[in-house]
């Protein structure tokens, strides 16, 4: 076992441990392959492994493998699931008054700077015009706020609903710092003032930020750690995703904006704007920057595990993109004016010159590259959870001792009134009628004759059992697999 991995518990045929950032399943016996399922390193993975594995170990043969002075004792039948793994090594459970503040504290601030980012929508934002007379850039700026209210709300409740939240307004916050910037450097660098919509919407974002960072924290083990298993499928989403954030970002830069323009006994002439690099520097740092953060963020939201958490991310850093998108489609519903070309509306009339806008097919190619973010983010959001439902529980977990398919439980040793037939017969069934049925017992003469009641869990049955209900228990269930026919004290022991 690599040295960054320890064993919790043992089992017959199964061992539960701690890798770095998670809990992991490995089959027992050496050598030891990578850990077969996983579940992250926290409270509610540690209950979804601990269930998974006593789903499929008879929990009298799970022994502790820490020093008996650091171990929480293997639960019988019936007992509560330990609250964490066994030592001193294990993961310091976070003061529950500690992390309610840190919710509270992160839904606040992003609840103020909700509040001053609709505030910053009525007043002059670059000059006396405010962003509710400007359509385009007010869609934009109403989802901003739409996302951040939402990871308010999931903040607010606590558990690991707050790291969704804060996830997913931590990945906007990252991605509209550019758009901010380049909006400030366009106020600036136009001779304009910066009005106090600008200076408000700056309030808002920097409000929004400090309340996701203040939900969140930072794990190393989730967005640095190495993959626990085949990293075959962490190298693909990796890849996929930063292709896709990279055709994003180049595609945003080149011009988006189709002009034509027509006038009577006049050539038609097409004109495209809206070019990153065709502005003053402080606005191109802004849409560089834009587009570096775009692929920053993908790459680490495709590498974080778990992947639905991943997933929350990558939307946060899609959700701006796509705002963009739609601001562009607004925009061309929009009647051009005249005045953005040099020609005062009456020398346009005048002339008879009519201006159509479209957009060009870059900006298409950019939509489609939105898209496939917005397909990676739900293909990591839903396919763990469809491949936990889909998979067999047992059936892919292959143990390495050669001898388990032809392995027979040793025979339960009852009371002296009752004997088995045979070491090799499932457990003799126990009488409840009374005393007087314990002389009558007599040990049945062969398969045929086999008093064992049709419920009774031999070795054949105790896999069924781990089959029906592991799954259960890697999605969050209470109580080991299978408890209810073999977690009496006369199961046959795995160990």
């Amino acid at each position: 076992m690599p040295a960054n991995e320890t064993v919790l518990y043992r089992g017959a045929r199964f061992e539960l441990g701690r890798g770095p950032g998670f809990y992991g399943i490995w089959p027992a016996g050496a050598p030891r392959p990578p850990s077969i399922e996983w579940w992250p390193e926290t409270p509610e993975g540690w209950r979804g492994a601990w269930s998974r594995f006593t789903g499929l170990e008879t929990p009298a043969s799970i022994s502790a493998a820490a020093p008996a002075s650091t171990i929480i004792a293997a639960a019988p039948p019936g007992t509560i699931i330990p609250a964490g793994p066994p030592g001193a090594a294990g993961p310091r459970p976070a003061n529950p008054a500690v992390t309610r503040a840190r919710a509270v504290a992160g839904a606040a601030l992003l609840a103020v700077g909700v509040g001053v980012g609709i505030a910053s929508l009525f007043p002059g934002y670059f000059s006396a015009a405010s962003l509710t007379q400007q359509p385009p850039q007010l869609v934009t700026h109403a989802i901003y706020l739409a996302v951040w209210t939402v990871s308010a709300l999931l903040i607010l409740r606590g558990g690991n609903l707050a790291r969704v939240g804060a996830l997913l307004g931590l990945g906007t916050s990252i991605v509209t710092f550019g758009f901010f910037f380049a909006d400030t450097g366009t106020a600036i660098a136009g001779g304009g003032t910066v009005g106090a919509g600008l200076v408000l919407g700056l309030i808002g974002w920097l409000l929004g930020t400090a309340g996701s960072v203040a939900a969140f924290r930072f794990r190393p083990a989730e967005a640095l750690g190495k993959p626990n298993g085949p990293a075959r499928d962490r190298i693909l989403r990796l890849t996929l995703a930063t292709v896709a954030a990279l055709g994003a970002a180049i595609a945003f830069a080149p011009s988006w904006d189709s002009y034509t323009l027509r006038a009577p006994g006049q050539p038609v002439q097409s004109l495209t704007a809206g070019n990153a690099f065709a502005n003053p520097g402080l606005v191109i740092f802004g849409n560089v920057a834009v587009m570096v953060l775009l692929v920053v963020v993908v790459a680490a939201a495709a590498w974080w595990r778990p992947v639905r958490l991943g997933a929350l991310l990558l939307a946060g850093a899609t959700i701006p993109m796509a705002a963009s998108a739609i601001e562009a489609l607004v925009q061309v519903g929009e009647a051009v004016s005249p005045t953005q070309f040099g020609i005062s509306r009456a020398q346009a009339s005048q002339a008879g010159l009519t201006i159509s806008s479209g957009l060009t097919p870059v900006f298409w190619v950019y939509c489609a590259f939105v898209l496939a973010l917005a397909a990676i983010c739900g293909w990591m959001l839903f396919a763990p959870r469809r491949a936990n439902r889909a998979a067999s529980p047992v059936a892919p977990w292959t143990p390495a001792s050669p001898n388990l398919a032809s392995w027979n439980p040793a025979p339960w040793a009852p009371a002296p009134a009752v004997t088995p037939a045979s070491p090799a017969a499932p457990p003799a069934p126990v009488e409840t009628a009374g005393p007087a049925h314990s002389g009558d017992a007599t040990p049945p003469s062969g398969p045929a004759d086999s008093a064992v009641p049709a419920d009774s869990a031999g070795p054949a049955d105790s896999a069924d059992s781990a089959d029906s209900e592991g799954s259960a228990g890697s999605e969050g269930s209470a109580g080991p697999a299978g408890s209810g026919d073999s977690a009496g004290p006369l199961s046959p022991s795995l160990g």
